[in-house]
């Protein structure tokens, strides 16, 4: 349990949100027409260059290695030259990591045939491109759509689904000594929350690292962070699994294989080549791709700012435009940002277009994410996030705990109760959807 603290009745001044009310026919009619034009050789290019880039890298790697040495260099201790050459690898590994997830975007995009025009280029490429970073790519491509129709729907998304207060069992809702929308919150509740939650930064930080090593794994094989109203056992191996419908399950299978293989692939390579050389040459960077794949989509989808929806106030464009955007490394300068960028094809960056149309390729992307922001810009609505980063994860760690189980539109609270955001509509109204209006309860 945290060591105790002192509270004070607080009051906090909350950011308005703006509630679109766009219809998806407003959204994308802004976009320009050439933007869906999918090209099957300019794609393909992409593969090359990503794979060129790491199998670069990797050589480099290798003809580097031996000349840190003392025969070439010299160095004041000994120890230094294996320091040298740890990063060495190191720095391998991380650029690999970064353009492997950019190869994993790519596959993505086959999911959602925005790769090429043929369906048959979309499920070839995807599948392999997928199964060789053990994604089970048709089965994910059906959760994921799944994601894409319900985003930030309580009961129907598929990832990243807000604990409600009682699933933690937490203290309940008391209206004599907090306001719902949580902008109000009394001595005693913030006592009794932060007591029962924890705001640690050592347990910030070690729930962030947890969650990007075995995110994706702890979600494909378990469901967490999934749909809660799942029963137990819920995973993405089983045909028969309930978020699978029965004319799927026979591409489940294919996935699995796909998956086996993968394993197979690499019980080959280490009979062949050693456990040591597969693991830095092929799994420290997929452990990277892994870890940005958890980091990146984490904080597209969780931030004190985005608000969360229960059928009464769900539309597919609330839930498309309750996503961020945000500079993948830009915390570390422009350079940095563009690299980022640039090794991963922009997926943090053009995610809310992303939501709104999925069969935007990546090239074309960046043009219809510029006119979609002008047209959302009109309505009041910027969906801008902090650059993307491990300083990032943290803070969202720390401010985003629980939402309410009552209300249509929710927004994160912290430890203390307290919630940074509330929403209103683009006529800058309240929204009356279970919170409190004019000091009453709706």
């Amino acid at each position: 349990m945290p060591s105790r603290r002192t509270f004070e009745d607080t009051s906090v001044e909350q950011q308005a949100v703006v509630i679109p009310d766009l219809t998806i026919k407003e959204l994308l009619s802004v976009i320009p027409p050439h933007c869906y034009e999918r090209s099957t050789t300019r794609s393909m290019a992409y593969v090359v260059m990503d794979l060129t880039i790491i199998v670069s890298l990797c050589k480099i790697a290798y003809l580097v290695e031996p000349l840190i040495s003392p025969a070439h260099i010299w160095l004041p201790h000994p120890v230094l030259y294996t320091a040298a050459r740890f990063v060495l690898w190191a720095t391998y590994s991380f650029i690999a990591g970064l353009f492997g997830f950019g190869l994993w975007s790519i596959g993505h995009e086959c999911g959602h045939y925005a790769f090429s025009q043929y369906k048959w280029v979309n499920d070839a490429v995807g599948f392999i491109l997928h199964s060789g970073m053990s994604v089970p790519f048709f089965t994910w491509r059906y959760s994921h759509g799944m994601h894409h129709a319900a985003t930030s729907h309580m009961t129907r998304e598929q990832a990243y689904v807000p604990p409600t207060r009682s699933e933690l069992g937490l203290p309940a809702f008391d209206p004599n000594k907090e306001d719902r929308i949580g902008s109000k919150v009394s001595a005693e509740v913030q006592q009794e929350l932060w007591e029962a939650i924890g705001d640690s930064p050592i347990g910030a930080m070690l729930s962030s690292f947890a969650y990007l090593v075995a995110g994706w794994p702890m979600y494909l094989i378990w469901n967490t962070a999934g749909q809660p109203r799942y029963p137990s056992g819920t995973n993405h191996f089983n045909p028969s699994s309930v978020m699978f419908r029965p004319e799927q399950r026979f591409w489940i299978i294919v996935s699995n294989v796909g998956l086996i293989l993968w394993v197979l692939a690499i019980a080959v390579s280490i009979r062949h080549w050693g456990f040591f050389e597969v693991f830095r040459t092929y799994l420290v960077p997929y452990l990277w791709i892994n870890h940005w794949l958890i980091l990146i989509t984490f904080l597209q989808h969780t931030d004190p700012m985005l608000p969360h929806y229960r059928e009464a106030e769900f539309t597919f464009q609330r839930g498309a435009l309750s996503t961020l955007d945000r500079n993948l490394l830009g915390g570390f300068g422009k350079l940095a940002g563009w690299f980022g960028a640039f090794a991963t094809h922009g997926v943090s960056e053009v995610h809310v277009l992303h939501h709104v149309s999925s069969k935007i390729p990546h090239y074309h992307a960046w043009e219809a994410a510029d006119a979609l922001r002008k047209r959302l810009a009109q309505e009041g609505i910027v969906l801008q996030g902090r650059p993307g980063g491990w300083s990032e994860m943290y803070r969202v760690m720390r401010e985003c705990k629980f939402v309410e189980d009552e209300g249509d539109i929710v927004f994160y609270k912290n430890a203390r109760g307290l919630a940074a955001a509330r929403p209103v509509y683009a006529d800058h109204t309240p929204s009356d959807s279970g919170v409190e209006m004019n000091g009453k309860e709706e």
